[in-house]
């Protein structure tokens, strides 16, 4: 009798196991039993890649012992489907070396990484299980749907670049200065008739008479400077410098701006008491043999007395001094300070239809400025680098071929400039690389630039990259695009609706119409979506974005 108890009881406990461990093929049949789940739920394409981090739970007494499963996490999308490499799992008595699922149950955490390829925009992932038993292969009853995907909204960034012309120098007013003067005798404070009779003098005249006919020109104000040279005591040449000061303004009151001429014009009159600054002038440009020993004397003495003296001292030079260059500091200068009015805006867009030629290189670099046609631009900037060949001229006639989008005519102008550490060079380089895909390379020029530009430039390659904070740092304060879109990335919907607050343009309604999804506001994302599918291109993107899922 014991006997048959012992027995009964063995086959009772091996028709648990049985039931309790179930079957290959009733592991198969059981896969509602499967727990399965994954983060992102809406898979999101990042700087090209599909990231999917997926938890498979497998409940108490499901998996058999001697069952191995074949794990495939496959994206089905629009045109196909992309299988990564299948993972294998395995109960606790088969000998392979594959991860252990034991009889108690266990969890399962995978990463899956996919490539973007052209329709997971409207796609899904799947895990498609299959069991296998020595050579008998059981696929689960229907694969298991992961997650959805896949949220390409970062792939909206404008890569065209922000570009920045290099800047002119174009003066609205210019001022100018014509200047003559007087020699007087040693110790004297005499003007005399000669003097004011000269050639330099007349010509003077006839400047300040053509003023009063030229509209373009003013004489502001007039300064008379009167000097007595560095010989003698320095008492004496005070009082000299003052005397002279007074005679010349007298003559130019007199004689130069005399009646005919009749400028009006502010007098500012001052003295120098001792020309050494003219002295020095004098010298360095001279060609007195020891020209280097007075003008080192001149640097070791500040003393006006004791360079006097150290220089008397030199006889042989001093006598040269005397004749060459001491006459020619007793005098008095007049000059005219007039102010150029330039060409206003107006006038220079006119020109460059009308005169072109007559435009200097500043003048042509604020004439393109001014101009809206970037065909303009072009033509414009072709001539300051006929006319001037400078690196200015070559880098703004490579951002308007950049803004008209004709690549290859821009990087030839750029190749031209002389200076490649130039801040504007780089940024425009770095648009051109940009857009030929060289994002290395064009993170380099952007570097080397500097400008808000480059940084905004920057964050484009940033976005590409996935690295979202970094774009949102470069990007504040831009007001742009970009810096809408890089707030959408980053979950900031509040400040991306700030910078869209009154957008009107079809692109950034569409981002308009993804905040709004995002923030379950369906009217408002079909108001918005309404204005953006106005261009094909949205239109076309609306219908397979994710973002707008819950909206259609």
């Amino acid at each position: 009798m014991k006997k048959i108890f012992n027995v009964l009881m063995i086959a009772a406990a091996g028709l648990f196991i049985t039931t309790s461990c179930g079957s290959p093929k009733k592991m198969a049949e059981s896969a509602e039993e499967v727990s399965v789940s994954c983060n992102p739920q809406v898979l999101e394409v990042i700087a090209g890649n599909i990231k999917a981090d997926v938890t498979v739970t497998f409940p108490e007494d499901f998996f058999h012992p001697k069952a191995i499963v074949e794990m495939v996490p496959v994206l089905v999308y629009n045109g196909g489907e992309t299988a990564l490499d299948p993972v294998m799992l395995q109960g606790e008595d088969v000998t392979e070396n594959y991860e252990v699922v034991p009889e108690l149950g266990g969890t399962v955490n995978k990463t899956f990484n996919f490539e973007y390829v052209e329709g997971v925009e409207n796609s899904h992932l799947e895990l498609r299980m299959t069991v296998i038993h020595k050579e008998n292969r059981i696929p689960f009853t229907a694969p298991y749907k992961v997650a959805d995907g896949a949220n390409t909204t970062y792939m909206l960034v404008k890569t065209d670049g922000s570009l920045a012309y290099a800047p002119d120098a174009y003066q609205a007013i210019i001022p100018e200065q014509n200047e003559t003067q007087i020699l007087y005798l040693i110790n004297s404070a005499t003007v005399r008739p000669s003097q004011l009779r000269s050639d330099e003098i007349k010509a003077f005249q006839e400047f300040l008479a053509s003023i009063k006919a030229d509209e373009r020109r003013e004489l502001v104000s007039t300064d008379i400077v009167a000097y007595a040279s560095p010989d003698g005591k320095e008492d004496f040449n005070a009082e000299l410098s003052a005397k002279r000061a007074k005679t010349a303004s007298d003559a130019f009151n007199k004689k130069i701006n005399n009646k005919d001429i009749a400028i009006e014009t502010t007098v500012n009159t001052t003295n120098v008491d001792e020309d050494w600054d003219g002295f020095k002038a004098l010298v360095s440009n001279s060609n007195i043999e020891d020209r280097d020993l007075i003008l080192r004397v001149l640097e070791m003495y500040s003393d006006p007395a004791v360079r006097e003296r150290e220089i008397k001292n030199m006889s042989q030079v001093y006598t040269v001094l005397k004749k060459d260059i001491l006459p020619e500091l007793r005098r008095a200068r007049f000059i005219a300070n007039v102010e150029f009015t330039n060409y206003t805006n107006d006038e220079l867009v006119a020109l460059v239809n009308d005169n072109i030629e007559i435009l200097d290189e500043e003048a042509l670099l604020r004439a393109g400025s001014l101009l809206k046609d970037a065909n303009q631009k072009v033509t414009v900037y072709q001539k300051a680098v006929e006319k001037f060949n400078s690196d200015r001229a070559k880098i703004n006639l490579g951002v308007a071929y950049l803004a008209l989008n004709k690549n290859a005519e821009a990087e030839q102008a750029l190749a031209g400039v002389a200076d490649k550490g130039n801040t504007y060079y780089n940024n425009a380089a770095g648009v051109v690389e940009l857009r030929k895909g060289n994002n290395d390379a064009a993170v380099a020029a952007f570097n080397k630039s500097g400008l808000k530009e480059a940084q905004y430039n920057l964050a484009v390659v940033d976005i590409l990259n996935g690295k979202y904070a970094d774009a949102a740092s470069k990007l504040n304060g831009a007001d742009s695009f970009n810096e809408a879109l890089v707030n959408i990335l980053n979950g900031n919907l509040s400040a991306a609706s700030n910078i869209l607050a009154d957008a009107q343009c079809q692109c950034k309604n569409y981002l308009k119409a993804i905040i709004a999804a995002r923030q379950g506001d369906v009217e408002a994302a079909k108001a918005a979506l309404e204005i953006a599918s106005k261009d094909e291109a949205l239109a076309a993107r609306a219908e397979n974005d994710i973002e707008f899922a819950k909206i259609r």
